[in-house]
């Protein structure tokens, strides 16, 4: 069966179509044009009319008689009046006009003599940076004309450049970082200090566009953020740099804004963080802000090489195994993390060879915190005593098939001094307070698109995630809640998030719910990989013969709190078993 031809129109009647509106298009802009009196004296008026009845609103009851009498009186002045009716008309016509006529001011067709002048010492500064003695046309020459270079500008109400885009000769390196960065340096230096500028070039087009980027938010609290589990939110950035947004409350008001967010888990392919910075710069923040999301799904180890008790409100928390500000705690901890990771991997092993899904307990996040581990390394060195971070080497290398994460916090002049391991597999990064760009390559592994600050406000960084483009990051407020210069609605904020106390300070010894309603049950007895090493031999409540004196043998290291139950003194019933001489009377 032979097809039909579509219609000439729809064929080949585009370019009729085209005409056609563009005809209609002249047409309506000439109407307008012929109409504009008509149009102007309608409006005039409309608004004529509009001040009468506000006018007649206006007036109180017992003077509107009086005011209709005026009106009578004048109108029947007009019409006696030779030519009255005639002059009334051309006067209301007039004022209707003057009425009606467009009150918008009229934008300048150009800059102002001030801005002119910067525009012309910005385009003789980039003269030596875009011109060479071979190019015969040249764009850029002293003396020349700054309107082909600049085609958009735009300036703020300071009189400084706020956009600008910079044309450029076709043989300038754009390519080479060093190139670029030489530009940018000096139309930052031209535009003036104090800002942050977003660099976007053009290598097709030959164009560089400058922006000036606003300030992040820095009133944004701890608080509930709408994720899924896996996802941590590290910060919030810039719209146009991310597709996604978060509701976010701000007492009675909620808002929207773009944040970064990291994913971990099995198919993550950044599973820890790296995040650096100088003191004071809000590494600790971090560290509290992850603490506090992490809390919701999973469990967390907390090693503080600072020692100043930044998170003493996590201690006895639920979920929370072990928070650690000592040498000694420290190696412990880690050793265990190390041993349950292994442990993890082992199970799931097995449970994949049998077909079967893994265990419940090795899917349970275990998220370990470090802040500051180079501190311990000088400690370990002078006690010759392992250094801590050889004990991340097996949770940061197998750490995301077990669900285990790795988040290391230090200053930014101690990135020599972290071990291989965390510098190869921490893959996400980031870098808060004041920094040079050096700094931020290196530590970023690429240049940021924006130029940084020397004045930034607690929280204030950069963040990268992988081989992903570089961020600016502004962490939310999560301050220490035990601090006295900590205001009380940030302080009311971190309280609300922080799990309930489940379980003593010390860790050492967890009573079991007397029937008391509504009181949950610890959290260390109802999983088994959970207990820190530190409290395996007293919170076993029935005797096992065999894991608990192999866990023994391994330490190298007793801890103070496990010597009285093993050796010195016994307590009644189950801890005889598990003390060495029953071993011996067994041998």
């Amino acid at each position: 069966m032979a097809r039909r031809p579509l219609p000439r129109i729809l064929s080949n009647g585009s370019a009729q179509l085209a005409r056609s509106r563009e005809l209609a298009r002249t047409a309506a802009d000439s109407a307008t044009d012929v109409l504009h009196p008509l149009i102007t004296i309608t409006r005039g008026l409309r608004r004529l009319a509009a001040a009468g009845r506000r006018r007649w609103a206006d007036t109180p009851k017992e003077r509107r008689g009086a005011l209709l009498f005026l009106v009578a009186s004048v109108i029947l002045v007009v019409a006696l009046v030779p030519y009255g009716p005639l002059l009334a008309v051309i006067t209301l016509m007039t004022a209707a006009a003057w009425q009606g006529r467009d009150r918008a001011p009229a934008s300048p067709d150009g800059p102002d003599e001030m801005q002119s002048r910067r525009l012309k010492s910005l385009y003789e500064a980039l003269v030596p940076y875009f011109s060479t003695a071979e190019d015969p046309e040249p764009l850029y020459a002293h003396g020349g004309a700054w309107d082909k270079a600049f085609p958009t500008y735009a300036f703020d109400g300071g009189g400084r450049i706020s956009h600008l885009v910079v044309r450029y000769p076709a043989y300038f390196t754009d390519s080479e970082a060093e190139a670029r960065a030489r530009i940018e340096h000096l139309l930052v230096a031209k535009s003036g200090r104090g800002r942050e500028y977003h660099f976007t070039w053009d290598e097709e087009g030959n164009q560089l566009t400058v922006g000036v980027l606003l300030p992040l938010p820095v009133d944004i609290t701890a608080q509930r953020f709408v994720t899924a589990p896996g996802e941590t939110v590290l910060g919030f950035t810039d719209p146009t740099e991310v597709r996604r947004t978060l509701p976010l409350t701000y007492g009675e008001q909620r808002r929207d804004v773009p944040p970064v967010v990291w994913r971990t888990g099995l198919r993550s392919t950044e599973p820890h963080l790296l995040a650096l910075g100088q003191p004071g710069s809000g590494t600790s923040t971090l560290l509290r802000s992850i603490a506090l999301q992490a809390l919701q799904h999973g469990d967390v180890v907390i090693v503080d090489g600072g020692g100043t008790g930044e998170y003493a409100c996590l201690t006895g928390r639920d979920g929370v195994l072990a928070v650690e500000c000592g040498l000694t705690g420290a190696l412990a901890s880690l050793e265990w993390a190390a041993t349950e990771t292994e442990r993890r991997l082992i199970a799931a092993n097995r449970a994949h060879q049998a077909g079967q899904p893994p265990p419940d307990d090795t899917k349970r996040p275990l998220w370990i915190l470090l802040d500051r581990p180079t501190a311990f390394t000088h400690l370990a060195a002078a006690d010759d005593r392992k250094d801590p971070q050889s004990l991340l080497q097996v949770p940061l290398r197998h750490g995301r098939p077990a669900h285990v994460t790795v988040v290391v916090a230090d200053q930014l002049d101690c990135l020599d001094a972290l071990s291989e391991p965390v510098r190869q597999h921490t893959r996400a990064r980031v870098v808060l307070g004041p920094a040079t760009a050096e700094q931020l390559e290196s530590a970023l592994g690429a240049p940021p698109h924006t130029t940084p600050v020397d004045q930034v406000p607690p929280g204030r960084g950069y963040a990268r995630l992988g081989t992903g483009p570089v961020h600016r990051l502004q962490v939310p407020a999560t301050p220490n809640p035990y601090d006295d210069a900590t205001p009380d609605a940030h302080r009311e904020a971190v309280l609300a998030l922080l799990p309930p106390r489940t379980t003593p300070a010390d860790g050492e010894t967890v009573p079991e719910p007397d029937g008391v309603p509504g009181e949950p049950e610890p959290v260390p007895t109802d999983r088994e990989p959970e207990p820190a090493p530190v409290a395996v031999a007293s919170k076993t409540p029935e005797p096992q013969p065999e894991p608990v004196p192999v866990q023994v043998a391994e330490t190298p290291e007793p801890q103070p709190e496990r010597v009285p139950v093993v050796t010195k003194d016994p307590l009644p019933n189950p801890v005889p078993v598990l003390t060495k001489p029953t071993e011996a009377k067994r041998g």
